[in-house]
């Protein structure tokens, strides 16, 4: 089986976020950063090389795959901002509310903060951590 990289590191948040190139989105990751941390009461924790995660929970697919994932987190890419969130019944009126934005299946593409309603998202990143909590299987993959 491959080994998941997905996965919590001692590399510093700081020094990631200071690393991103571009300004926008290194500002854009330092607020969601805040906003996440305000929101969940946890910690940022790098996971894996580009992921800044909060919190974490055990899933396991019907396929019996498993592993551990954090329960809300980030990444400043160069082409977007994107968002591990959802999972939650209410998640899709909200993106509805939301303002400008892409999405996947269990990613949430953001141009820029500047785009989204700031409450929106706050409320989307407290129910994905809520609809988290005690979860063994995951909801949005």
């Amino acid at each position: 089986m491959a080994e998941i990289k997905t996965r919590p590191t001692d590399v510093s948040v700081d020094a990631f976020l200071d690393g991103v190139a571009h300004p926008a989105r290194r500002a854009d990751g330092i607020t969601v950063r805040a906003l996440m941390e305000r929101v969940t009461g946890e910690p940022a924790t790098m996971w894996g090389p580009s992921i800044v995660g909060f919190g974490s929970y055990h899933y396991r697919y019907a396929s019996g795959h498993e592993g551990d994932m954090c329960r809300v987190g980030f990444s400043p890419r160069s082409a977007n901002l994107v968002l591990y969130v959802g999972g939650f019944p209410e998640f899709e009126a909200l993106l509805e509310k939301l303002g400008k934005h892409r999405r996947s299946k269990a990613c949430l593409y953001l141009n820029k903060l500047a785009d989204v309603d700031a409450d929106v998202l706050e409320e989307i990143v407290r129910r994905t951590y809520a609809a988290t909590e005690g979860v063994d299987h995951c909801t949005v993959c």
